[in-house]
């Protein structure tokens, strides 16, 4: 999915993890990729995605374990369509993030765990790009329903909630189905004796293909979102502002924080992405900007990936509840009886400016955020 080696007279290429390594035989490359070298770009991703990416993966996968151990020890808690979506959310981050260690361990000495976990490793990847994507679409979506259409909301819950499961088991079945071609593409191309897991189109499919898998990742991965959560979250915003309550700024704050999150994260390198695909079509590039493309890229896909790891901080612990509940977990953890500290004026039935204070709330606080 990410850096590319540029178009080929028997191939066109792009790799989803490495940066660019030249191929063995010349035919399969055009004239201006064989005068450039490109080992300098491939030295820089060896310094800087290994240690990025392992942080990347304890941070994040950290979290969302946490996100996931709750769910699992409070059952209690997938009461609405929110929460079966960051069950999901976590569930998708998590798989995506296991496959961060086997890139960065290619980055410093190739892929040496063969064709077929190179093409489940690409799959696996963009179905939890693809599948994370959805699911925070759906949240939003949910949260405009039950912040904005609270009549609604309150007397479609149960039926909200059975529908949450369908449209969970719908969302993974379309990411799997637009990961079907680096199931079909990824393969092992071997340059300077080192084996890297890249996309590989035969030249018989054409750039099209090669632009039409760019383009879904582009449209499917941010554009679709990006307008849904826009839409969603603006009309919460203007209800929250009708609102006297003195929390509503940090309700606005928390959604001014997710969707900054999501923008600053993902569309440096949708941009990259759409240069990829502009190129694709006119295959015009020359050596030294191809090399400095490459390191722009690795630098942006690094930046997208950190989102993994935000989601649990973004979505799931600002809620009060939820942090209540990790903090009994932790005590149970430490042999310890958890204080008995719910308060079920201040826990389970949250003041107004409580709830409003989150917009990540629970199903019980239904209609202390309906506005």
């Amino acid at each position: 999915m990410t850096s590319m080696d540029y178009t080929t007279k028997a191939f066109i290429t792009e790799d989803p993890s490495s940066l660019s390594p030249l191929p063995t035989t010349d035919e399969d490359y055009n004239y201006p990729d064989l005068m450039c070298d490109r080992a300098s770009a491939r030295a820089f991703r060896g310094r800087y995605e290994p240690p990025l990416f392992w942080i990347i993966t304890l941070v994040g996968g950290a979290g969302n374990l946490a996100v996931v151990w709750i769910y699992l020890n409070f059952r209690r808690r997938l009461r609405s369509m929110t929460d079966m979506y960051l069950l999901n959310l976590a569930v998708a981050d998590l798989l995506f993030l296991i496959t961060l260690p086997l890139w960065a361990t290619e980055a410093l000495h190739g892929w040496n765990f063969g064709s077929p976990l190179c093409k489940l490793n690409s799959a696996l990847y963009k179905v939890n790009l693809f599948s994370s994507m959805l699911l925070l679409t759906c949240i939003s979506v949910d949260r405009y329903i039950v912040i904005v259409q609270t009549t609604k909301a309150q007397n479609t819950q149960m039926a909200r909630l059975r529908c949450s499961r369908l449209v969970c088991v719908g969302v993974w079945l379309l990411a799997l189905l637009l990961a079907t071609p680096e199931l079909m593409f990824a393969t092992i191309s071997e340059v300077e004796s080192q084996q890297y897991c890249r996309m590989v189109f035969p030249s018989h499919l054409g750039n099209r293909t090669k632009i039409l898998v760019l383009s879904l990742q582009v449209s499917m991965g941010f554009c679709l979102p990006f307008i849904i959560m826009a839409f969603c979250y603006s009309i919460i915003v203007v209800t929250l502002l009708k609102t006297r309550s003195f929390r509503k700024h940090r309700a606005m704050r928390v959604i001014l924080a997710v969707v900054a999150a999501f923008v600053m994260s993902q569309l440096p390198y949708t941009v990259v992405l759409v240069m990829q695909a502009t190129q694709a079509s006119n295959q015009m590039m020359d050596c030294e900007e191809m090399k400095r493309f490459d390191l722009v890229e690795q630098v942006l896909k690094s930046l997208a990936y950190v989102h993994a790891s935000l989601n649990p901080f973004l979505y799931a612990f600002v809620g009060v509840r939820f942090r209540h509940d990790l903090q009994q977990l932790l005590c149970s953890c430490q042999c310890q009886p958890p204080a008995n500290k719910s308060q079920p004026g201040k826990s389970s039935r949250t003041p107004l400016s409580s709830t409003r204070a989150s917009v990540m709330s629970d199903s019980d606080n239904m209609q202390a955020l309906s506005l």
